[in-house]
């Protein structure tokens, strides 16, 4: 479950049951959001390039961060593309990850468990993941050449060898369900950036004048 805060900055119930972090999911109307100087960059690429944040700056190309160090404040950029915030408990480690289609069938949320696991010790099944607002099947329409790279992912449908609606959201959730997968807890926010005009930036919606919102991580 997800609440917008008097800053209209949206917080997912399930990472604020930890205390020893932050973390929040900016809208238009968060525009100072999150205010701060030590901040984690990547000039995002749509890959499932995973980059390990041991200090503020911008770190290179990359669509994930994941650290471990209090105080670096873990930054990603969306308008449509999901930003996925993802905490381990048992090792205090997070990770920022920025997800649009390519990034998503690229499987850029596995790679990130695999870092995570590689340089923390993570138990996937162990992490706690909130996945923010981005566009949803209600308006992701999208063509043949790219509908057909989510049919290992919805085995059951029919249509993916032609124009379609596709879910990012929902593409994650069956990635991480699936047999072998993890168990960790999944909190989705439900909300579609190209429906909600006065909430958030949508490049679908408003092409290059689409501004983009932060979402952020940060251990205390």
């Amino acid at each position: 479950m997800f609440r917008l805060d008097a800053g209209q900055v949206y917080r997912a119930e399930a990472l604020e049951q930890l205390p020893w972090l932050e973390h929040g999911f900016g809208t238009r109307s968060s525009p100072n959001w999150p205010g701060a100087s030590d901040l984690a960059t990547l000039r995002q690429i749509h890959s499932n390039q995973v980059v390990l944040a041991e200090s503020a700056g911008d770190l290179g190309e990359g669509d994930a961060l994941i650290s471990n160090v209090p105080g670096v404040t873990l930054v990603v950029r969306t308008a449509d593309c999901l930003p996925i915030l993802i905490a381990d408990p048992r090792n205090r480690a997070i990770a920022a990850v920025h997800a649009g289609w390519r990034g998503t069938v690229l499987e850029i949320v596995g790679a990130t468990m695999g870092a995570m696991t590689s340089r923390f010790g993570t138990r996937q099944d162990e992490l706690v993941f909130a996945i923010g607002p981005g566009i949803g099947p209600c308006c992701y329409q999208v063509g043949p050449e790219v509908a057909e790279r989510f049919a290992p992912f919805f085995p059951e449908r029919q249509d993916l060898s032609g124009a379609t609606k596709v879910g990012l959201a929902e593409t994650v959730i069956r990635q991480l369900r699936r047999p072998g997968g993890t168990m960790g807890q999944i909190d989705p926010s439900g909300l579609c950036t190209c429906c909600l005009p006065d909430l958030f930036y949508s490049y679908r919606r408003d092409g290059e004048a689409a501004g983009r919102m932060l979402s952020t991580i940060r251990i205390r």
